[in-house]
Parts: structure tokens; sequence; C-alpha cells
């Protein structure tokens, strides 16, 4: 049977025959023979224009935008990382608070506003890492204790030393244990080994009747790690030292001194002068004097990869209040202390003299004592003085230990130095 013309038997089909081949589901035929497309061309999917690639600026502030966010990201979660760590690293002693709280009827009233009065305590603690330093014997006397003012302004600065052999009433304390201890004329330092730094700031308060309204222990491990973290402190020695038992051999002369020779320095007293607690207070000072100068420099407060080893050491080796015990309460602390300018951070020691009894012990001079306290109460200022331009505008020249200029000006003058006079020049 033959198909008509027409038909489609009677199209001319390609060389090699055959039923025609389907390229795929829903493909165009394919027969044998034929060329095979290009991949991609269906007759429904002609090619358009060739697409533009973005401009090299779109793609470098995509880029650049991505890399800002992982960027972000990553320092929040780094900051906040530091930041927790730093937090709680600080040590609250709570017990001390609440002790406080038992006797509030007992304490001054708070001070002007603003203006603040912290207790540094150095503790001679033998436990933990500080054994090399002599016997652990259970107990602590706070070695060095400094009362500072800062004044509401935080234009001034005033640090008061309190000799640890001064003859003061110590008040009834409760120790640890529960048990009291009485009231008791004995020298400063055995309030802190009855009863820790509740009894030591009551009785500060009851000698000066300046309220405390924070307070900072450290102990000797905690002062070379803070002296370390700052990269050491220059100072200026105008005669070699070597003293074996407060671990320190040191050449006269201009020299930067860290952690142990630091604490050497501070501890420091039979080998050097007349071997007196007054004497070794002064140097304590010249120290504290250069170490203020060297924390206020920009090099530490505003170069990150300076403050935060200060501030690990610092929230890692102190022991504070509440009110400090948090990485913002201390930022806050060192930061007012920044905007002061060094020659106003003051120093000087209680006006004191022999104790009348025991010429190895110190009682207060009065009414000098009194009025260098008033004048911290009311928030009212102070002026220091080398110790021979006192002796010399109170006409003793040679005598008068510790005691303050007649009043010729409404600012009294008391021996003392200002961190600007510890620096080396």
């Amino acid at each position: 049977m033959t198909e008509s013309p027409g038909t489609p038997s009677d199209r001319r089909r390609p060389s090699g025959g055959g039923a025609p081949r389907r390229a795929g589901p829903g493909g165009p035929p394919r027969f044998p023979g034929w060329p095979e497309r290009p991949a991609g061309l269906l007759a429904t999917d002609r090619p358009g224009p060739p697409r533009t690639p973005p401009p090299r600026h779109r793609r470098w502030l995509r880029a650049t935008a991505l890399a800002l966010t992982v960027a972000t990201l990553a320092s929040a979660g780094l900051g906040w990382f530091l930041y927790t760590r730093l937090n709680s690293n600080i040590r609250s002693d709570s017990a001390t608070e609440r002790e406080l709280e038992k006797y509030e009827s007992e304490r001054p009233p708070a001070g002007p506003k603003n203006a603040e009065n912290i207790l540094l305590i150095g503790s001679d603690n033998r436990g933990g890492g500080n054994g090399e330093y002599g016997v652990d014997s259970g107990t602590q006397r706070s070695d060095t204790t400094i009362l500072l003012h800062l004044a509401a302004d935080r234009k001034s600065a005033t640090a008061v030393s309190i000799p640890r052999d001064l003859m003061v009433q110590v008040p009834h304390c409760r120790r640890s244990d529960g048990t009291e201890t009485p009231p008791q004329t004995v020298q400063f330092n055995w309030a802190f080994s009855f009863a820790g730094a509740g009894c030591t700031i009551r009785t500060v308060e009851a000698m000066t009747r300046i309220r405390v309204d924070h307070y900072i222990i450290v102990d000797f491990t905690g002062f070379k790690n803070m002296v370390d973290a700052v990269h050491g402190v220059e100072l200026c020695l105008p005669q070699p030292i070597k003293d074996e038992e407060a671990h320190v051999s040191l050449p006269a002369g201009r020299q930067t001194l860290y952690g142990e020779a630091a604490l050497g320095f501070v501890r420091t007293r039979k080998s050097l002068g007349n071997g007196s607690d007054t004497q070794r207070m002064a140097r304590q000072q010249q120290f504290l004097g250069a170490l203020v100068t060297k924390v206020q420099s920009n090099g530490v407060l505003l170069n990150p990869m300076r403050l935060y080893p200060v501030m690990d050491a610092a929230t890692s080796s102190l022991t504070t209040d509440a009110g400090l015990a948090s990485l913002r309460g201390l930022y806050e602390f060192v930061r007012s202390m920044r905007s002061i300018p060094s020659s106003h951070v003051q120093f000087l020691t209680v006006p004191r003299t022999a104790y009348r009894y025991d010429a190895n012990r110190d009682e207060l001079v009065q009414p000098d004592a009194d009025r260098l306290f008033g004048q911290l109460r009311a928030d009212r200022p102070v002026a220091v003085a080398p110790q021979q331009s006192v002796e010399a505008s109170d006409g003793k020249a040679g005598g008068g230990r510790g005691r303050p200029a007649p009043a010729v000006s409404p600012v009294p003058t008391f021996p003392g130095s200002t961190a600007e006079r510890s620096v080396c020049h």
C-alpha cells in the first residue's frame, strides 16, 4: 500500500534512517545523524542578553559589610568573655559588710555627697602564695593601712597613712567564730588580727569620725601582680638597699622596680635609716605616688593591650566591699583617679609622736590629728609640704614631728609629698 504524496513518509529524512530518539523527558525528538544542539538551548529557552556582573565597588561594599558584621560579632563575644572573666575574678567580702551592719548605730554618718573615703589595707597574710615571706600562723595583720579621701569635685586625693604601731582604742569586735573581743587600747594593726577588715574599719572610724565608704584588701602576691601589670615602676634610690628579711637587694640610682623588688622596697625597714616604721611609710608613699603616675599615663589607661593586664591583675588580687566588687565599680574608681593631677594626689602620715609609755610605739599628736580628720570629714582641702618646710614655718627646726604649719591660711599644711614629687626628674 502506497502513501499519497505529501504525507510525512515522503519527507526527506537524514541518512541513516531509524526512528527518532527522545533527548529526555519532555525534550524535543532527536534523529540519528542530526547534529547535537548545544546544552541549555531549548526552543522555549532562547538565550537573552548576557548578565552584567555587579560593579566592583558593590562587591567590595558587600564584602566589607560582611567582614564588619563578623568582626563586630566576634568582638562582642570576646568583649563579653573578657568582661565576664574580669568580673568573676573579684572577691567580695560579704561577711565584713554583714558585720558592719550590726554596728551601724555606732558608725559615723555619711560625708558630703560625691566625696568618698576608701580604706586600703595591705595584709601581711603568709597563707596562700605568700609563704615565702614567713611562717603562716593562721593570723594576719594590716601591714599597711591608708585612708584615701577623694574630694567630691575629684580635683584632689589625699592618702593618709596610719602607722601599724599607733596606739589606739579598738572597739569590741566579733570574731569569725562568734566570740567577741573587748574594747582595749592596743597597737593599730592588732585590730585586723582580732577580727579582720570589719574591726579595722570600725577602729579607723572611731579614731577619725570619718565614714569609710569602701575598702580594698591586697596581699603580697596581689601587690606584685599589680606592679608587673603596669610594667614596673620607676624610682630613684639615693642609696643601695640590701635587706635579707625583705628579700631585696637593689643598687643606688634610677631604676625600674618590678614585682618582687617593688615588694621588697616597700617592706624594707630595719636596714634603712633609723629602722622606724615612720620612714618605711614615707618610702611606701613615694612608691605609691610613682605607681599612681604610671597608671595615670595614657600608655596604660588608654591602651586596651596595657589596660587589660592591669584590670586582670587588680580584679584577681583584691578583696573589696560589694560596692567595688564589680568591674564597673573598680573601673570607675580608677577612672576618677585619672582626672586628678599628680600634683594634687597627696600623701601624708597622721600627726604622730613617740608613745609616752613606750618609745617603740606611736600616739596621735593633738589637736593636729583632729584638725586633719575634720578637714577630710567635711571635704575641705589640706596641703602637704616637705618636713623641713613645715618645721621652718612652724618655727621649730629639728622638732615637731607630724605637726602642721600654723593656720596662716585657711588650708592647713602637713608634712608629706605628692605623686608628682615621687617621679625621677
